[in-house]
């Protein structure tokens, strides 16, 4: 039998009809889903399977091998470690859909420092709320919507707050991610983590008062086996589509942990207002075999 990423870390029991019964995980104390899957992946496909497929609204693609993920993710670590980001710093990514995303988060893991998704639709004072309240040290973001405006304007009042960096365009006074990166190496050491070390902070819609920060271990990733492989039932050669921007929570569970786990193909789609005409069409030419929509 086939050598499945996901069966290294979680065993099934299936009824007779072929439906989960139940699970029962196994990982090592210092899981990281960024060394010991991605990596993985990397070694086992190479340049053979195309691991994400990201279009831009200007119809832009770019195919990432595991591979190529793999080369990408370390040059960003090495990035990210030179100008300062260490393990246990709180870092916002603000990055819609850009594949800058997947570099950043798995970079980030990498390093044992805790990633912040957040929307590009947070204005100054969210932004002040949230900078101070998860003491984030660094944001990664867009150079759309007026984003880097509104960062620029809670910095004064965000002491914790020491890095700033764009993607897609320079900035004065920021770092300009897509420049500085490219110059960085493409192999990292392997860092020591803790699967009980916080990689994910998020924070909530707030329905009713502040929104509260919501914070997973490294373990979280490993839930998502079931969401990919039972949920969203990705296939190994097909591609999958969530629609959600990166700065919600179903990014991670529906364009990411579960899917690469199940080594399926995630396919992106970097849009700004949502044109079924225009996404449709998608689904024959890349060949998206499964999808899930916003709630």
């Amino acid at each position: 039998m086939e050598d499945l990423i996901y069966k290294r870390f979680l065993d099934e029991k299936l009824n007779e009809d072929g439906t989960l019964q139940s699970v029962a995980f196994h990982y090592p104390d210092n899981f990281n889903f960024s060394y010991d899957v991605m990596d993985e992946l990397a070694k086992k496909y190479g340049d053979s399977k195309t691991a994400m497929i990201w279009v831009s609204k200007d119809d832009e693609e770019r195919r990432y091998t595991f591979e190529d993920l793999r080369k990408y993710v370390n040059m960003t670590a090495n990035y990210f470690d030179s100008i300062g980001i260490k393990k246990g710093d709180r870092v916002m990514l603000i990055l819609k859909r850009h594949y800058h995303f997947w570099f950043s988060i798995l970079a980030l893991h990498k390093l044992g420092a805790i990633a912040v998704p957040a929307t590009n639709q947070l204005l100054k004072k969210d932004l002040v709320y949230r900078f101070n309240t998860a003491g984030v040290s660094a944001v990664v973001c867009t150079p759309y919507d007026g984003v880097t405006d509104e960062v620029d304007l809670a910095e004064a009042e965000s002491p914790t707050l020491k890095l700033k960096i764009v993607v897609g365009k320079a900035r004065d006074g920021w770092h300009f991610f897509d420049e500085e990166f490219a110059l960085m190496p493409d192999t990292f050491e392997r860092r020591d983590t803790k699967v009980d070390d916080i990689m994910l902070m998020y924070f909530s819609s707030g329905t009713t008062g502040y929104p509260k920060i919501v914070a997973h271990m490294h373990t979280y990733a490993l839930g998502h086996i079931v969401t990919g492989r039972w949920w969203h039932k990705v296939e190994k050669d097909g591609a999958h589509l969530t629609i959600s921007d990166t700065g919600w929570g179903k990014a991670v569970w529906g364009k990411l942990y579960g899917q690469w786990f199940a080594e399926s193909c995630v396919f992106v789609y970097d849009f700004d207002r949502f044109h079924p005409d225009k996404i449709l069409p998608m689904f024959a030419k890349y060949h998206i075999t499964t999808f899930c929509a916003p709630p």
